[in-house]
């Protein structure tokens, strides 16, 4: 038993080795098609903060890559779908993949194809397109920490049936939310939150979409200017 969980060990350690070299390779053969991918390879960008201040829209995967060379990704939901057609049925794989650099950005996409890894690789590019920049804080009344480990103030997601409430924890709380939305908080780098949801939570897939909301609804309220003055002096 010891022998066979080494030796799974061993390969996955060598496929995830052999996909960062991959990833090195296609970032390198890069040839950019669109203004912003040529700026962020000649070096003129250094982060992603830098290019959503300018009002730039990521068109390429690879400036993801590029930007953050540690992006980590998931799949979150994958499911065999079939249509109807006069034909037959055509049947289909859509993957839902989920990626995020740990700290402070976050994407999520869907995407379809005939076979299993191609509909994978498009929703994990589709993801890359939709990055999100999720605000931390450490909202909550109990802490006097400056610290950014949870989130600044409340905030609602939603996606179909299901609704997720989210609340700044004190630090050392832990993520106090369901278990299929747990990694979507470890992408974005909170440690603390409270959260409360309804609906119909066990479609992995709207509760994920529901909890990506929320944490993006960071950047959609409208600070007071107090409160902006408050979180500009904890940076």
């Amino acid at each position: 038993m010891e022998n066979r969980r080494k030796r799974d060990k061993d390969r996955n350690s060598k496929r995830e080795l052999a996909k960062e070299e991959m990833k090195k390779k296609a970032i390198e053969d890069w040839v950019p098609s669109t203004e912003l991918g040529k700026k962020v390879k000649n070096g003129e960008f250094a982060n992603l903060d830098e290019v959503f201040s300018k009002g730039y829209k990521i068109m390429e995967p690879e400036i993801v890559d590029f930007l953050i060379p540690d992006i980590k990704d998931k799949m979150v939901d994958f499911k065999k779908t079939t249509r109807v057609t006069r034909q037959g049925r055509n049947f289909s794989f859509r993957a839902a993949v989920l990626v995020g650099d740990g700290k402070s950005y976050i994407g999520l996409a869907t995407a379809k194809d005939k076979e299993r890894f191609p509909a994978i690789a498009k929703a994990t590019r589709n993801a890359k397109l939709c990055m999100k920049k999720v605000l931390k804080g450490s909202g909550s009344w109990e802490d006097r920490t400056t610290e950014k480990h949870s989130i600044p103030y409340a905030v609602t997601g939603k996606c179909g049936s299901v609704k997720i409430n989210l609340l700044p924890a004190p630090r050392g709380t832990g993520l106090v939310v369901g278990e299929n939305i747990k990694e979507v908080f470890r992408f974005a780098g909170v440690k603390d939150v409270w959260g409360k949801s309804f609906g119909r939570t066990s479609s992995t897939l709207e509760f994920v979409t529901a909890a990506v909301d929320a944490l993006a609804a960071t950047n959609r309220v409208k600070l007071s200017d107090d409160i902006a003055r408050k979180m500009e002096a904890t940076k």
